[in-house]
């Protein structure tokens, strides 16, 4: 009790600051009073939906460019307001511009929302905006008023623990997909690569499995770029490989996974990646990345990687694959790059040195976002809140929320409304047909928090055929290379180790990134590999490495 009066006080010297900080040039001073983080007890009675009488809460979000940028204009908050009576005030921010007005948004409570639905927020922001006193903790909302979340965390109650601070805190509500487990996880690979294997058939060549026969595939494209427009009708020049360098997804990592000990460099924003006798290591400073980045220049000056490569934005990119240009290409899904899908297949593991497939840190627990959304201290009535915010882990309204809905009155829905084999109502993913998946899903989805398990396809939902044919993907194309046995998992760090890792990440993952994408297009040399490794060095890359280690080790502990 001693610990959570201290706390309290704390906090309201924190909100008091906040508030006189807030004061304007002309010294006019903000009035919002804030909500210390104390339970505010609510008959559950009282929350039964939909309400009795309507009631009105505020709420931030984002919308992906060149959708519905009202969202109660969506489908999907129309039907929850009809079932809950509840109407939001949404404030919507075009994701393209997210990041920096979240910031302002945070920072100015004169017109804070209630809650945040789309934070996105890192660890870093969580306990930063949490000691600052702007948002607060959860945990005790989630026990007395959510309880469809709640029955998720007794489920599986590692999702629980990878929401729960060091202090016993849960300072955000997760975004949850299950799509498979383990090894066979959805998101056990991002960075996915395609091959065109109509330009193989013509050309009488095999899907490669060694980066020799690969790089043998991209200059018969080259060669032959001639007779690949005629033959397919293209309309611009041939691109044997494309990607966006250091763009996730996009990149082109996964292909010098098979270099050195065969840890590649799949973790973009952290570079690291466990050992099988679990010691955490950076994949940008292993003899495999050196060797992988030297390979990739000489295809770059054999003219087989697309030179926008390292600038290109993604409308560039797709409208590049959309025209049938490339020869490789990667991303998630190839629906999303080009039109003829069906002419592709994965890019199968290349062997180099060795034959591997380092799955992506923090797959084996499936997607999570711990960080997807917060309530806020100027909330005045967080249980309500709260209440509502749970619907979204409703198992029938989360599907909805993470894809898309049914019955709309536009030309084409993610879902149609059938039955599963009790009769009960279940949502049944429409085909795709031609249509790009994130297109349509972005038309209709709202994202937020939510949790959709393996356990509820077929029984509130089928599983999506894009998902489906993609954890076909990974288990007949990536599983069988998977010989590393461990990924970093999804651990919550203090308040001290995440902003220590926050200011050495800055430096050395800007350096890695940087000399990558320089390495890639201009070469470099023993000297400079060593220039390259003493800076990281300089940059404190050993104390990174240790703060990981210290969390991996508890967590095995």
């Amino acid at each position: 009790m001693k610990n959570k009066f201290f706390r309290q006080v704390i906090t309201l010297a924190l909100a008091t600051s906040i508030i006189l900080s807030m004061t304007a040039c002309g010294g006019k001073k903000s009035s919002v009073e804030l909500n210390t983080g104390e339970l505010q007890e609510v008959d559950t009675a009282e929350l039964a939906f939909p309400l009795a009488e309507k009631a009105t809460l505020t709420g931030m979000i984002s919308y992906p460019a060149n959708t519905e940028s009202n969202p109660n204009n969506r489908t999907i908050f129309k039907r929850l307001q009809e079932k809950t009576n509840v109407e939001i005030e949404w404030t919507a921010i075009q994701g393209d511009q997210w990041g920096d007005k979240i910031t302002l948004a945070m920072a100015n409570l004169d017109t804070l929302t209630d809650f945040i639905f789309t934070a996105g927020f890192g660890d870093n922001d969580l306990l930063r905006y949490a000691d600052q006193g702007v948002i607060i903790p959860l945990e005790e909302y989630i026990d007395a008023y959510m309880p469809n979340l709640s029955a998720v965390f007794e489920k599986y109650p590692e999702y629980k623990k990878m929401c729960t601070d060091t202090n016993g805190h849960i300072w955000a509500l997760p975004w949850i997909e299950q799509l498979g487990s383990e090894k066979t996880a959805i998101q056990t690979v991002g960075d996915m690569g395609f091959i065109n294997k109509k330009w193989l058939d013509f050309l009488g060549l095999e899907v490669p499995t060694t980066v020799d026969a690969f790089e043998q595939v991209l200059i018969a494209f080259r060669d032959h770029a001639s007779e690949l427009q005629t033959e397919f009708n293209i309309d611009g020049s041939i691109i044997p490989m494309s990607c966006i360098v250091n763009d996730g997804n996009q990149d082109m990592a996964l292909l010098i996974n098979g270099f050195g000990e065969g840890y590649g460099d799949n973790d973009q924003g952290r570079h690291i990646a466990v050992t099988n006798d679990k010691k955490v290591i950076c994949t940008a400073t292993q003899q495999g990345f050196k060797d992988g980045i030297t390979w990739l220049h000489s295809l770059y000056e054999q003219g087989l990687i697309d030179p926008e490569a390292f600038t290109q934005e993604w409308s560039t990119y797709v409208s590049k694959g959309k025209s049938g240009r490339y020869g490789v290409c990667f991303s998630w899904d190839d629906a999303n790059i080009v039109d003829d899908f069906s002419g592709w297949v994965p890019l199968p593991a290349l062997t180099a040195d060795v034959r591997n497939i380092t799955p992506e840190n923090g797959s084996f627990t499936s997607g999570f976002d711990r960080g997807r959304c917060v309530v806020t201290a100027v909330a005045k009535n967080p249980a309500l809140i709260c209440a509502w915010l749970d619907q979204m882990y409703d198992p029938f309204q989360s599907p909805q929320n993470n894809w898309g809905t049914y019955g709309e009155e536009d030309d084409f829905d993610i879902f149609v409304l059938g039955t599963n084999a009790n009769g009960e109502e279940m949502l049944q993913h429409a085909p795709l047909g031609d249509a790009s998946p994130v297109e349509v899903r972005e038309a209709e989805s709202v994202n937020g928090p939510l949790a959709v398990l393996d356990e509820y396809y077929d029984v509130y939902v089928t599983c999506p055929d894009d998902a489906q044919y993609r954890l076909d993907w990974i288990k007949d194309y990536y599983t069988p290379d998977m010989n590393t046995e461990y990924v970093y998992p999804n651990v919550f760090m203090s308040q001290e180790d995440t902003e220590e890792l926050s200011n050495l990440q800055t430096d050395i993952t800007k350096t890695i990134n940087a000399k990558r994408a320089d390495w890639i297009m201009n070469g470099f040399t023993d000297a400079d590999w060593d220039a390259y490794v003493k800076s990281l060095d300089a940059y404190g890359l050993e104390d990174l490495l240790a703060i990981f280690q210290k969390y991996l080790d508890a967590y095995y502990e």
